[in-house]
Parts: structure tokens; sequence; C-alpha cells
């Protein structure tokens, strides 16, 4: 099973000549993540990530509602 994760764009960088990058964080955690695939995102929008990729941009409640849920599925757990 694959966990592909929304994060909201904090910067983008455009200093790396291999592939296009920005910094997204993670309810505070930032990462670079390869933007690649999603060469249209600008700072503030969300993204859905997984392994260091951008795979799709998430409108914005879309992203919050996802993060809701892996809130409350690591509150379950931890019950």
């Amino acid at each position: 099973m694959c966990l592909a994760v929304p994060g909201k764009v904090v910067s983008l960088d455009n200093n790396n000549s291999y592939y296009k990058s920005a910094k997204v964080s993670f309810g505070g955690v930032i990462k670079e993540i390869c933007i690649d695939f999603t060469p249209d995102v600008v700072v503030g929008d969300y993204v859905l990530v997984h392994v260091g990729f951008a795979l799709n941009q998430l409108d914005e409640t879309e992203a919050l509602e996802t993060i809701e849920l892996i809130s409350e599925m690591e509150k379950a757990a931890v019950q």
C-alpha cells in the first residue's frame, strides 16, 4: 500500500539544474520535493506528495480534509 500526503508549497527553488523543486510544509516540517510532475504549482498551493515527488495539485479544501483524516487515524492508532 502506498501513501501520498498533502503538503503546502512554501517556496520554489530554481537552483537545481536536474529537476524543479519546492520547499513543502507538512504540518510545519519542511521538506524539499521534486515538482517536475506539477510544473504549474505556485507558493501557497497544496500538492499530494509520495516519496519526495509532488504527484498532483489539490485544492485547499480537499488538502485540509485529508490532513484532518490522517490526524484522526493517528489519534485512533495511539488509543
